[in-house]
């Protein structure tokens, strides 16, 4: 029998090498759908080792509205009431496409000054959006104070979208053919029909300088701030590679170096008559995907202002039946909006309404890379991966 207390044993066990695995088992963890951080109604489950995440599902569906089978049952100018509701943050984005669309079927020319209108209040709607965006996500990475800057700058915007459409997040005000009167212009009649309040040219250029300022004061307050830097820098990198393969658009795109933007490859509105320049990013990090939508905001100002300069003038309406009815056919019109590309493809067989109504929407394809970009993130990253997408949960859902 071997006497462990002896000293020579004592001595040779303790120079044994002894290797130990220790296995743990990975907590599921779940992140959503009531989360402030997920934009809406979304689920994450996430599989966790400490805090590093190995395996990410986003679960949808929360959100589901049925749009495109209520646009079976509805006529075209009521759809354009659902579709506003979409991407509710932009929503005067969400019309422009759906209406090109008819327009298309129907082989209507638009006034240009209508265009113009258009183009207008579609800018003004990406900065709104990109004033969000610049506000939440700051305050989703621990910096507070920007959202209130944000918030207050983007009520001048509001206000202008407000004044012509009379409504701030739902507009409802194009129509097939044009726009109709602004909601801020006062008695109309069919002689003498207003289409911009008094002073809008004034009013927009004086909130087009000051959207300039605040993206200019963003680029310090949060791209120059140390701990913002170091929270979204080299974090969730995304390849051109693998956005382009899962079909990433908007300024997720461009921030991962591919300079795609839908306004100068289609002509949806007259984009094609004004100086801008297209922001894309480097490493597709979190940072680029900040500094590509502020960036942004100082583009959509400059289209303002020159279009403000070159207003043409004319009436605001073609000429369109009473009872609209689209010709049979398909199309397909897709638009740069502010999360990406939005689109929808119509199906008509010459009825009140379509056929059938497909939309495409960005923040469906822009969600889908959650999974890839979380792989092998720490847990602290991925609310500042998730926010840096810019995701609605209506654009999702649908």
């Amino acid at each position: 029998m071997v006497n462990t207390l002896d000293p020579q044993n004592m001595r040779n066990f303790s120079e044994a090498s002894v290797s130990i695995e220790i296995e743990t088992e990975d907590m599921t963890l779940n992140i959503g759908p009531q989360h402030p951080s997920t934009h809406g109604v979304l689920r994450l489950v996430a599989k966790v080792d400490g805090e590093k995440v190995h395996d990410v599902k986003p679960v949808l569906g929360y959100m589901h509205r049925g749009y495109e089978k209520l646009a079976e049952v509805r006529t075209y100018p009521q759809i354009t009431t659902l579709v506003n509701r979409i991407d509710w943050v932009a929503g005067f984005s969400n019309e422009i496409p759906f209406i090109a669309g008819a327009e298309r079927l129907m082989e209507i020319e638009v006034p240009d000054r209508a265009k113009h209108i258009r183009l207008i209040l579609t800018e003004m709607a990406r900065i709104s959006s990109h004033f969000v965006f610049n506000g939440a996500y700051a305050l989703e990475v621990g910096a507070l104070t920007p959202i209130f800057y944000a918030m207050e700058d983007r009520e001048r915007v509001l206000d202008l979208i407000e004044s012509v459409t009379g409504g701030r997040f739902h507009p409802n005000f194009n129509r097939i053919g044009g726009v109709k009167p602004a909601a801020g212009a006062g008695p109309t009649s069919k002689k003498n029909i207003q289409d911009l309040p008094a002073g809008f040219y004034r009013e927009t250029k004086l909130a087009m300088e000051k959207v300039i300022e605040a993206a200019d004061k963003f680029q310090n307050l949060i791209g120059g701030n140390e701990v913002f830097q170091k929270r979204t820098k080299n974090v969730g990198v995304l390849s051109k590679e693998v956005a382009e393969a899962y079909g990433v658009s908007g300024p997720i795109l461009r921030a991962s170096g591919v300079k795609s933007d839908l306004r100068t490859q289609t002509d949806y509105l007259p984009y094609d008559h004004f100086e801008y320049d297209i922001p894309i990013g480097e490493n597709g990090d979190c940072f680029d995907r900040w500094d590509v939508r502020t960036k942004e905001m100082v583009e959509s100002a400059k289209i303002v202002l020159q279009a403000i300069d070159s207003m043409p003038s004319g009436p605001l309406q073609t000429k369109v039946p009473k009872v609209i009815k689209v010709p049979a056919g398909r199309t397909y019109v897709r638009a740069e909006n502010p999360k990406g590309e939005m689109g929808y493809y119509i199906i008509s067989e010459g009825g009140l309404g379509p056929y059938r109504l497909k939309i495409r929407t960005a923040s469906f394809s822009n969600v889908s890379i959650l999974p890839i970009m979380l792989e092998g993130a720490l847990l602290p990253d991925l609310i500042a991966i998730m926010g840096s997408l810019d995701f609605v949960l209506g654009d999702v859902d649908r």
